[in-house]
């Protein structure tokens, strides 16, 4: 039954929501390692002006970014928070990606899955969720990524166990649907808990999925 539930919701998320265009083209994994560890803790506006501040001072490849001033770097990254640390993580990534993997990723996005995902680890402020981006949207990589939007919109619909952490979410997920749809589950359970699903007021009035969601019953207040 919740197979069949699953599958409904994401149909329905389909016709709500509009895939972003570049969701069909496969993305820059350096780009896409700089710009996740960027995000992290951090909201997603402030997230693009830091990394558009860093783009505009800096060509986003592993030599320009090893090879930058450390402040210069913090610098750029200021709108996103927790700059000091995330400018020591890209410069020290990038170091390490420059004279251990001759300036790509390329010979880790090749090696299966699970290797991969444990050498992207194993670079310095790199867990789970930033390795899963990367893998999913740079190597086409069967993993669904659980950010904050996806592990709450998963939790209140039942397709993951309410106290479920990183790994118990992503595997129920992925247990769930078809690894050709792991990419759309990511991006529209984030667009669920943007515009309907927030954390604290949710819109249930105006989620497409309501009548699915067994949670429903416990926002009736705010509708």
């Amino acid at each position: 039954m919740t197979e069949r539930r699953a599958e409904k919701i994401l149909e329905t998320l389909r016709k709500t929501f509009t895939m972003p265009k570049w969701t069909n083209s496969k993305r820059d994994p350096f780009k896409t390692l700089i710009v996740t560890i960027i995000s992290q803790n951090t909201a997603d506006r402030n997230t693009a002006k830091a990394f558009e501040n860093l783009s505009k001072h800096f060509k986003i490849t592993p030599e320009a970014l090893a090879n930058a001033k450390t402040n210069q770097i913090e610098s750029c990254l200021k709108p996103a928070g927790l700059y000091r640390n995330k400018a020591k993580t890209i410069k020290q990534v990038s170091k390490i990606i420059l004279e251990k993997h001759h300036g790509n990723l390329e010979s880790i996005l090749s090696m299966p899955f699970e290797d991969a995902r444990r050498a992207l680890m194993e670079f310095p402020g790199v867990g789970p969720k930033t390795a899963d981006v990367v893998l999913l949207f740079s190597a086409k990589k069967p993993t669904i990524p659980v950010d904050t939007h996806v592990d709450r919109t998963s939790k209140r619909l039942g397709l993951t166990p309410a106290n479920g952490d990183y790994e118990t979410v992503r595997k129920s997920l992925q247990s769930l649907y078809d690894p050709k749809d792991y990419l759309a589950v990511h991006v529209l359970l984030i667009s669920q808990g943007r515009k309907c699903c927030k954390a604290r007021n949710p819109l249930c009035k105006q989620c497409p999925v309501d009548m699915l969601c067994p949670s429903r019953h416990l926002w009736d207040k705010n509708d």
